[in-house]
């Protein structure tokens, strides 16, 4: 096997270490949620705990990766993120599960821009865009783990264990793919600093991902409470919106390289914005299980793209190396994973999820709007 092959494939697995931890904890969250009697209002605020620690991560993040390299950082924070999933599952109150989360945000955010640090470097091995299939993995993994989850709901099984099973599972991946991932990063030769301003270019990127991971937020957290509580989904079927969801971000992440070299990104961007803020009016407007299912799907098809695409542009950005300008981008974006959770739980708490879930749809939209200053 040839060394950029095998490095493709170290970088996948990881990639599917990432997505199957983060969906692990997200296909439980209606379980957690009973088990602490958190209203929508106290789940919105736990729920602030997971990206405040991606925040916190955000500027050590790229110190990290461009001061120790990427695999370093990423076998190291790998592991970490999937030790700490079990702790998840043995929390007794809603401050220990805050303070859990906390710190599974900050290793799951640190593992995230290094492997999207190691992903530029393969796609600079090929020398075309496959930045997309990596995310598809990641969302591959979303799918399995939520299908995991909901068997293990259905088994009435606890999540600790359920979560310690992921970490058996994680842990052999991060062994078995930590000899062939990339060893030198892209312009990794750039000065090492905390905080970094970006450029205009940056700043366009952020936005678009700032709309997305809102949108990617409000699935991945309140999908399953959506299901179960407005859609009234049977007992042990509150994840398959969540499931939905994920099955499309994946399989369209897999052709998302080819409509982009295609059609352009501008073209894919806007496209990817109609189709998630249709997906959640339908699922708003017509709340019955089958036609739930099919918005959450259009939903999934239309975030797929959107991470991949302003990923890859960020990791050849002329101005900073690709660990730092990942950092700066994901900076962005992922105040909206701060403020789409907990958003949805206060609106939901003061009128109704389905309104929540219409507020969500106009991050479509805009989206659709960005994504036409990006050059196509």
């Amino acid at each position: 096997m040839s060394p950029k092959r095998a490095a493709r494939i170290a970088v996948s697995s990881l990639f599917f270490l990432t997505g199957l931890c983060f969906a692990s904890w997200a296909s439980r969250i209606p379980a957690i949620q009973q088990a602490l009697h958190l209203s929508e209002g106290g789940l919105g605020s736990v729920l602030l705990a997971l990206p405040i620690g991606s925040m916190i991560s955000m500027p050590v993040a790229g110190f990290l990766v461009s001061r120790f390299g990427s695999k370093q950082v990423v076998l190291t924070a790998g592991l970490f993120y999937a030790i700490v999933l079990p702790v998840i599952g043995m929390v007794q109150s809603p401050w220990q599960l805050f303070a859990v989360l906390v710190l599974f945000g900050f290793t799951g955010n640190l593992a995230n821009i290094a492997v999207n640090t190691q992903a530029v470097a393969v796609e600079a091995m090929y020398g075309k865009a496959i930045m997309a299939s990596f995310h598809g993995l990641w969302s591959l993994a979303g799918f399995t783990g939520a299908a995991i989850g909901a068997f293990m709901a259905g088994q009435e099984i606890v999540p600790y264990q359920h979560f310690l099973l992921i970490t058996v599972m994680a842990v052999t991946i991060v062994a078995v793919s930590a000899k062939h991932t990339v060893a030198q990063d892209v312009n990794s030769q750039e000065a090492q600093t905390l905080l970094i301003k970006p450029d205009k270019f940056l700043m366009v990127l952020g936005i678009i991902a700032f709309c997305s991971m809102i949108c990617e937020g409000t699935m991945f957290d309140w999908s399953g409470v959506y299901f179960k509580k407005v859609i009234k989904a049977p007992d042990g079927m509150a994840g398959i919106g969540y499931a939905a969801f994920m099955s499309t971000m994946a399989s369209f992440r897999f052709i998302a390289d080819w409509l982009t070299t295609r059609f352009g990104a501008r073209k894919v961007l806007q496209l990817s914005g109609v189709l998630t803020a249709s997906g959640l009016l339908i699922a708003v407007l017509l709340p019955y299980f089958a036609t739930a299912i099919f918005g959450f799907l259009l939903v999934g098809a239309g975030v797929s793209s959107v991470v991949p695409l302003v990923y890859s542009a960020a990791g050849k950005s002329k101005t900073l190396s690709p660990g730092m300008a990942l950092a700066a981008v994901s900076t962005i974006g992922y105040l909206g994973f701060l403020v789409g959770p907990p958003l949805i739980g206060f609106v939901a708490q003061a009128s109704s999820l389905s309104i929540s879930f219409s507020i969500i749809a106009l991050m479509g939209t805009c989206i659709a709007i960005m994504g036409s200053r990006v050059k196509a």
